[in-house]
């Protein structure tokens, strides 16, 4: 960017500003004592008119021009651009406020306070200016001489040597050695001579003057001089002295006593290395001890030493070339022995699961089992609890199978040579065999289960000894850590001086305090059992030891069974993991239990291949059924869970068992209905002993009773609860199918449910069935009566009363055995009790219909005339007497009673709309009279029948109320 002017004007001022800020720097810094400046900075002259910004000129041309692209741009801007241009006014913009003064009123009231004080601060301390004027008067005068020097003798890379500078001091031009002009040049050369001797006398005494005000700084100087090499001397003397004086001491009283402990230092070096060929001859003897030790199966105690070398070979024995390839040759030891302890639980695992279960033996060889746990959690093998599992599952096949075999041996009938397979021979057995067998794997089961978990309580009190131990470590390692923190603060710092071997002093002393404690720990490992004990030599300090912490501490713990265990601290299991192994444990007894009854199961299922338990009757399912409930809670017991297989394959023959019970009793009733003839049948005495005990509560088959119940007559009725019941043989057999499905629920109460559907729909089916043949006179096809009677219709309303009389003992007997969350399902009785009172209604009604009939043919030709009474009459009253006779000894008094009224009030209507046809009405006249004879003798005659003579008629409504 140019400028108008080619460089900035010097400021020109008053030399006082300059001045007054050189001493005022000079007394900021007055604490340091330093040299006087005697070439004071040369003073500024301030222009009388101050240069600014504004002063600046530019041309737009040349402030565009960008000197940093490689190709110019082409010109916009012309010389000639922006002569044309006019001054407009520039509108203010919008976004803008418009400032004014009292914009700046609250910030003036605010300064205002400040500024006074200023003021008034001012005003009481003024700038003082000590400035020497003298100093400058001296300074101008020496300024104003070195101005005469030309400025190339002051340029700092003044040279000679340089062409251009040595042709500037002297020039060449003066020196002509041409004719006529040597005076000129010599005159010229000796004005030359004379100005520089007079540049040289100018800087002489500017340098003297110089050295003058700086002279006193130079003899303090010289001085300080002398008195610092008078103290160096005598500091030399002194450090003399002191070494003499320490070197004499270290004579005196350090030699001996070094030369001591390095031969203390030296002696337990040695020991150090004959404790290393101890144990390098120990490490030495593993392999053949470890195979020693292999050849018992003591797998723990291999699995410690190799882990105790090891760690020996790591920490104490590094780098020891004789050794380098014991570490690889021990893990590839450590990796069979785990083949071998993986083979070894199988084996035992096979042995123990598949022993007789006749021995009275729970666990067997219990110590071998301990040792094989602990070496297999040792080395984190936790996959054989998955081995065992697979050996349960076919230890319980055998069982099945073993059990089979010995069976069929035991029966002459079944030829092995014919029927090859065991299924089939199996399937040959009888209900009472098959049931021996059946009951004899639940006990081999049974026992199984308690073996296998006598097994695994061993195994979980294995783990949980580890993991006890663990947590016991974890305690003592907090407790040992809390005692070293302690004993660290009470420590006193001691200063421990460097001997020549590279060793400390307070090592020598510490060696001999840890010896005590190195014998204990040495005492506790052997890490080889037939290794050699340290022999006692001239060697005072115990052998065989380490410094290193490789020694394993072990602790003793018992089993269940009394076995001690050592449990070794270099357990490699996490709580967490010993922790979910004890839930595997407790889940592969659960597996176990599970497994029994999917065996049992399959047994079930192939002896049902034909149908086998479908043909079972009630008792044999019953008792089928108990044995698997207490099979299903022994194991419950053993294993503390219920397994459901058993249960839900019970519970599935349950079910087939409730459709045959059921579709037989169904298929029993409709045959008896189809040959029902609808007469009162004689009672048993051994039904009337069912009733009896239904009223005393007891809801169950009566067991069969000899000798007495053969010489007891038949009894013509029921009588249940003091009311007698004429009944029909059908519905005597429905109460015992009744009492069958309720025995039937209490025997297998997991049917319950089941059971009360299909009661429902046998209570349905006896109401529809009964109501097609009687009221629907379907008996007329299928039995072939000739016609339905009043009396059958009686005998079949009654015998729904006695149905209906012990549906609330049935909904009881079935409330008390049903879940809360299924009582639901007891309004299928409410729905049956409705059906049932609807099916009686329409019997009673029937009945009225019968003789409504009769009373509308017979009235219908009814006159009014003698003889009284008259025909129609006679025949009314015959036709009552035999309804009477046909019911009465069927249905109660009551019952009987409220027929006849019905049936009355039907044969007033009758009358009163045949006498309305008549035109006969209560007038007193004769025919008044014979109608009033003819009612009189219907009233006597009815009310003559047993059981109506306190019957209510009301004869008189027969007649029209006057208008």
């Amino acid at each position: 960017m140019a400028s108008s002017h080619s460089s900035s004007p010097v400021p020109q001022g008053s030399s006082d500003v300059f001045f007054k800020k050189e001493v005022d720097s000079a007394k900021h810094i007055r604490h340091v004592q330093s040299l006087p400046d005697v070439c004071p900075k040369e003073p500024t002259v301030t222009d009388q008119h101050r240069w600014t910004i504004y002063h600046s000129k530019v041309n737009l041309p040349a402030a565009l021009n960008d000197p940093r692209l490689a190709k110019r741009e082409s010109d916009f801007f012309t010389k000639t651009w922006g002569l044309d241009f006019v001054d407009t006014e520039v509108i203010p913009s919008f976004y803008l406020p418009q400032i004014s003064k009292e914009h700046f009123t609250a910030y003036q009231q605010e300064i205002s306070q400040r500024e006074k004080i200023h003021e008034r601060c001012k005003n009481i301390c003024p700038p003082k200016d000590t400035f020497d004027r003298s100093l400058l008067h001296t300074h101008d005068k020496s300024r104003t001489d070195l101005e005469q020097v030309p400025k190339i003798f002051m340029k700092p890379d003044f040279a000679l040597d340089d062409s251009l500078t040595f042709n500037s001091v002297l020039p060449w031009s003066h020196f002509n050695t041409a004719g006529g002009k040597g005076n000129r040049d010599a005159a010229s050369s000796k004005l030359l001579q004379e100005k520089l001797s007079h540049y040289l006398d100018i800087v002489e005494v500017n340098i003297a003057h110089q050295i003058s005000l700086r002279s006193e700084a130079f003899f303090h100087a010289m001085t300080s001089q002398h008195e610092l090499q008078d103290y160096l001397k005598k500091t030399s003397q002194a450090v003399k002295m002191l070494r003499d004086k320490i070197a004499q001491i270290d004579k005196v009283m350090c030699e001996g006593s070094l030369h001591i402990l390095r031969l203390a230092l030296t002696r337990n070096n040695c020991v150090k290395v004959y404790n290393k060929l101890k144990l390098m001859a120990t490490v030495h003897q593993t392999q053949p001890t470890v195979q020693v030790l292999l050849s018992t199966s003591e797998f723990v105690g291999a699995l410690d030493l190799i882990a105790t070398t090891q760690e020996v070979l790591q920490q104490e024995l590094q780098g020891i070339h004789s050794f380098r390839h014991l570490g690889s040759q021990l893990c590839e030891l450590e990796k069979l022995i785990d083949k071998m302890m993986i083979a070894e639980f199988s084996t035992y695992s096979h042995n123990d699961l598949n022993r007789p279960l006749e021995d009275d033996c729970q666990v067997l060889e219990e110590e071998r089992l301990v040792s094989l746990v602990f070496g297999l959690l040792k080395q984190r093998k936790l996959n054989f609890l998955e081995i065992y599992g697979e050996e349960m599952i076919i230890a319980a096949k055998n069982i099945i199978k073993q059990c089979v075999i010995n069976k069929v041996s035991q029966i002459e009938d079944i030829d092995t040579d014919v029927v090859v397979k065991l299924a089939d021979q199996m399937r040959m057995l009888n209900f009472p065999q098959w049931f021996d067998l059946l009951k004899d794997i639940f006990s081999k089961f049974t026992i199984f289960l308690q073996r296998v978990k006598a097994t695994l309580n061993i195994i979980h009190s294995v783990v949980l000894s580890v993991l006890d131990k663990n947590q016991r470590a974890r305690e003592l390692e907090e407790i040992s850590q809390q005692k070293n923190a302690a004993k660290d603060n009470s420590l006193d710092t001691e200063v421990a001086y460097l001997t020549h071997e590279g060793m400390f002093i307070s090592d020598a002393f510490s060696e001999g305090e840890l010896a005590p404690s190195v014998v204990d720990t040495t005492s506790q490992r052997n890490v080889s059992p037939n290794s050699e004990p340290c022999s006692s030599d001239s060697v005072s300090e115990p052998e065989c030891t380490t410094d290193s912490s490789s020694s394993k501490e072990q602790t003793s713990s018992s089993t269940p069974g009394g076995v001690d265990i050592m449990t070794s601290e270099d357990m490699k299991l996490t709580d967490l993991e010993l922790g979910k192994l004890a839930n595997n444990i407790q889940e592969l007894l659960y597996s176990a239990s599970d497994t029994c009854h999917d065996r049992a199961v399959k047994f079930l299922i192939s002896r049902a291949k034909d149908g086998f338990l479908e043909k079972l009757n009630s008792t044999e399912f019953i008792t089928l059924s108990r044995l698997m409930e207490t099979f299903i809670a022994d194991t419950e017991q053993v294993c503390g869970r219920k397994s459901t297989s058993l249960l839900g394959a019970l519970q599935s023959q349950a079910n087939k068992f409730v459709n045959r019970f059921h579709e037989e009793r169904k298929t029993k009733l409709s045959l008896l209905l189809d040959n029902e003839r609808w007469k009162q049948a004689d009672v048993p005495a051994e039904f009337q002993d069912l009733v009896d005990a239904i009223s005393d509560g007891k809801i169950s088959l009566p067991e069969k009773k000899t000798g007495a119940t053969e010489e007891r007559k038949p009894a013509e009725v029921l009588i249940v609860e003091g009311q007698q019941y004429a009944v029909v043989g059908t519905v005597l057999l429905l109460i015992r199918i009744i009492l069958e499905y309720c025995q039937c629920v209490d025997n297998i109460p997991s049917v319950t449910t089941d059971m009360l559907t299909r009661l429902s729909d046998l209570l349905k089916y006896f109401n529809s069935r009964s109501c097609q043949l009687v009221l629907g006179a379907g008996a007329l096809q299928v039995v072939g009566l000739k016609t339905i009677t009043t009396k059958n219709l009686a005998l079949s309303s009654r015998c729904l009363q006695l149905i209906v009389h012990y549906i609330p003992v049935i909904r009881a007997h079935f409330e008390a055995r049903l879940p809360s969350k299924q009582y639901n399902m007891l309004r299928h009785f409410d729905h049956i009790t409705k059906d049932y009172h609807d099916h009686i209604a329409e019997i009673s009604a029937k009945l009225v219909a019968i003789m409504d009939s009769l009373f509308d043919k017979l009235l219908s030709k009814y006159e009014v005339k003698a003889p009284v009474p008259s025909a129609c009459f006679r025949n009314i009253c015959k036709q009552m007497a035999k309804m009477h006779e046909a019911i009465f000894d069927l249905l109660p008094e009551e019952q009987t009673q409220m027929l006849f009224l019905r049936i009355n009030t039907s044969y007033k209507l009758h009358l009163k709309k045949q006498l309305s046809h008549l035109n006969v009405i209560n007038d007193g006249g004769p025919q008044n009279g014979l109608v009033t004879a003819d009612v009189a003798f219907y009233t006597g005659n009815l009310q003559a029948l047993k059981g109506l003579k306190d019957l209510d008629l009301n004869m008189a409504e027969i007649w029209e109320q006057k208008r």
